[in-house]
């Protein structure tokens, strides 16, 4: 129906209401306020938007229900890659704003907000890189409101430009007028550059010369003949080949002293992934995530793919193109790359042209270098899809320094430094704990620094200053210095109560839970190595109610790296000293010094008593002789799984004997029968699957048990030997079909780059009861 002057003349009487509202999370960096500029036209409201330190704050004024509706459509429909991890409103005095303006960002107050992570490629810039007709035509570094980088590029919030490493880079006009309009997706998109105005690639040689010509039809040309190329990325630097070529990859093996670890892959698109792998729906749309990570997947039979990619395994790393830069190589290059993070061993990720040049000179033909700084390294993330959701390995890059809500009680802010291994750090701030990007181990002073600053950076960017700092229990732990060396009160937490913790966490879980705590390396509160644990515990306190039956191992890292030296312990611990002599002289016909090694354990030399249950798989997977070395942590399990998994449904076959006595879970029986079935020549891969049937019986068994006696019918499964899919699998169908709740990791990585999440968990509980 028209409207009547009357009725106009009523609504212009209408009472003007006004609201302050502040909302903090993933506001920034993300296009909200351009987002909420246009939603306030739709709705005819007026005010203003700015960015805060506290967050994205939105002064609207307006009839009240339009302005109810405006600000409903905001909480409940957001910018795709924003996160409201909470907000606040505030009714105010009308003030008679005119119309709806975006002002400039202010500083002072509580920071709430977060970095964004680094976003992949949108479609919409894509066209943009593929248009010859559009002057954002074959540029590297093309990106809007939507897709990007975020957190790799910044120094500190508010996350303007000129807290950005692209900072240096002054706009031309064709972007200046994108930048500042508001109905333009690149509205305030802080990274906005073009070829006038932002960042350009330099092709070098490995003595740095500059080498002339077109840079990506030179360095296409130079992957499709087989040449290493070190490109500079979003996170870092990547040691690239042509993941078909043979050659090219067995000498990127030599050249970086990695002979069996498996490097990453990157495709074209979609098609070309399923040239080399099997994939699903649920697969696909992880890979074309806004994160991009790297996804595990199963490999088809009979490619080219070149077998020194993932030797020893089923299994392939891949990720689809997340930056235009890697687009434009993998369009006009070999459709599949090795992409691996650039670093020496044991040494960070490298992130600067200068450092590259010095550090990956003998490893790398040519370096595809650019000139915009990298302010937080970041490795690739690591995932599979395992049981209806997400499984990390590594969580890294596209994810990284976004929050995980918790549901603890208040109290301090916390540091938590996580382990020596695969560490990341986290900050507790109220019920939001951001984890760092993966560091890596910490036995360097190289890594140590960068452990520092990422500590650093992330204080900075979440507004955090915590007031306690907690650590794991074991005494010489590099992380255990680091926090020492920051005079804040440090709280020591044992390493399978973390491990707990953790995942009780991040499924916001109370406790008292039954936790099985599977790792290689634990220190344990008898000063023993713990691994292999079944745990009752909440975050304040923990009891071990049953373990695997301790075996004496080799102290320090040889026992790790080396599996045969496990293997002759547990049959010596086990079967006597014959049996052990056996293994001894099938050890030394391959050149292996297992005499010298068989009398460490006669004499009883330097051993410690360990309940692993890492090292009872790597001890199986040398005795059957799979893996006697680890070149690469996690490989002698891996490659156990992978035999077993060979061997087709684990049901078909039964579990060997083993036994529960008092506390201890003794895998004695088991290793009797398994090495029975070795000698007689049973095929490696129907020992590996009973092996695995064995284990997953034997802690099921174990929590039965553990439950029968306290009523407790939630079940944590934590710990690096979670990652075996063929296990958990087992268990957690094994458990559930009984009724029990089963907790596992989807949020952060079940192996020690989890640690840090539960560390902080319990300090905040513990500090809560002082």
């Amino acid at each position: 129906m028209a409207k009547t002057a009357g009725s106009i003349q009523k609504e212009k009487c209408r009472p003007l209401r006004r609201y302050r509202l502040t909302l903090w999370g993933i506001v920034q960096g993300v296009g909200f306020r351009p987002f909420v500029y246009r939603l306030a036209q739709s709705w005819g409201v007026r005010g203003t938007v700015y960015n805060a330190s506290s967050g994205v704050c939105i002064d609207v004024e307006g009839e009240e229900d339009r302005v109810e509706a405006f600000i409903q459509e905001v909480l409940v429909r957001p910018p795709r890659l924003a996160r409201i991890a909470g907000w606040q409103k505030e009714e105010l005095e009308p003030y008679g704003w005119k119309d709806f303006t975006i002002t400039a960002s202010l500083t002072g107050d509580e920071q709430q907000v977060v970095a964004s992570p680094d976003v992949a490629l949108c479609n919409d810039c894509r066209r943009e890189l593929e248009d010859p007709s559009d002057r954002h035509y074959l540029y590297p570094f093309t990106n809007c409101t939507n897709c990007g980088p975020r957190f790799t590029i910044i120094f500190s919030l508010p996350y303007d430009r000129s807290r950005t490493a692209m900072a240096p880079f002054t706009l031309c006009p064709e972007c200046a007028t994108e930048y500042t309009d508001p109905a333009n997706r690149r509205f305030h998109a802080q990274p906005i550059a073009c070829p006038a105005c932002g960042p350009q690639v330099e092709l070098l040689n490995n003595k740095g010369q500059p080498v002339t010509g077109d840079w990506l039809k030179k360095a296409s040309q130079l992957l499709k003949e087989g040449y290493i190329l070190a490109i500079k990325g979003l996170g870092g630097f990547h040691l690239a080949c042509d993941a078909t070529n043979k050659h090219a990859v067995s000498l990127l093996r030599l050249r970086k002293g990695r002979p069996r670890k498996p490097f990453a892959v990157m495709a074209r698109d979609l098609d070309t992934v399923k040239q080399y792998c099997f994939l699903n729906e649920e697969e696909a749309a992880l890979l074309s995530s806004p994160a991009a990570p790297i996804v595990l997947l199963r490999q088809r039979p009979d490619t080219d793919l070149a077998p020194e990619v993932a030797p020893g395994l089923s299994t392939l790393g891949v990720m689809l193109p997340y930056t235009p830069l890697h687009l434009l190589i993998l369009q006009a290059g070999p459709p599949l790359l090795v992409m691996t993070s650039a670093n020496p061993s044991d040494l960070p990720l490298v992130k600067e042209n200068h450092k590259a040049l010095e550090e990956l000179r003998n490893i790398a033909d040519y370096f595809l270098c650019h000139n915009r700084e990298i302010v937080n390294r970041c490795d690739d993330s690591v995932v599979s899809l395992r049981l209806g959701g997400t499984h990390f390995y590594r969580r890294s890059r596209g994810y990284v320094p976004q929050a995980i809500q918790l549901d603890l009680p208040q109290g301090p802010d916390v540091l938590a430094v996580g382990g020596d291994l695969k560490n990341t750090l986290c900050l507790l701030k109220k019920n939001l704990a951001f984890l760092s990007q993966h560091i890596g181990d910490l036995a360097t002073l190289e890594t140590q620094k960068a452990w520092r600053e990422a500590r650093e950076r992330l204080e900075i960017l979440t507004g955090t200053r915590p007031e306690l700092v907690a650590c794991d229990l074991h005494p010489r732990y590099y992380s255990a210095h680091l926090a020492q060396e920051l005079g804040l009160k440090v709280i020591r937490i044992q390493h399978h109560h973390a491990h707990l913790a953790s995942c009780l966490a991040e499924n916001q879980a109370k406790g008292p839970a039954l936790g099985i705590i599977a790792d290689g390396t634990g220190y344990g509160l008898d000063g023993a190595i713990w691994g292999g644990e079944i745990l009752i515990g909440s975050y304040e306190e923990f009891e071990r109610v049953f373990h695997l039956k301790y075996v004496p191992l080799p102290s320090g890292d040889q026992g790790v790296r080396k599996p045969w030296y496990l293997a002759l312990s547990y049959l010596y611990h086990y079967l006597g000293l014959e049996e052990a002599e056996k293994a001894a002289q099938r050890f030394l016909s391959q050149g292996l010094p297992a005499d010298v090694v068989l009398n460490i354990f006669k004499r009883k030399f330097g051993l410690v008593p360990t309940s692993s249950l890492g090292r009872l798989f790597d001890a199986v997977a040398a005795l059957i002789g799979l893996c006697l070395e680890n070149t690469y942590d996690g490989q002698a399990p891996s490659e156990l799984e992978e035999a077993a998994l060979s061997a087709g449904n684990l049901s078909t076959y039964p579990p060997y004997p083993f036994k529960l006595e008092g506390r201890e879970i003794d895998p004695g029986p088991m290793i009797e029968g398994l090495w029975e079935d070795y000698k007689k020549g049973i095929p490696s891969p129907i020992i590996a699957a009973r092996f695995h049937r064995t284990i997953g019986e034997m802690l099921v068994q174990a929590v039965k048990q553990a439950s029968e006696i306290t009523g407790i019918r939630q079940v944590a499964l934590s710990g690096g030997v979670w990652h075996n899919a063929l296990l958990q699998e087992s268990v957690y169908q094994h458990l559930t079909t009984q009724g029990f709740t089963v907790y596992v990791h989807r949020l952060v990585p079940t192996n020690d780059g989890g640690l840090a999440l539960g560390q902080a968990a319990i300090a905040r509980c513990l500090a809560k009861e002082d």
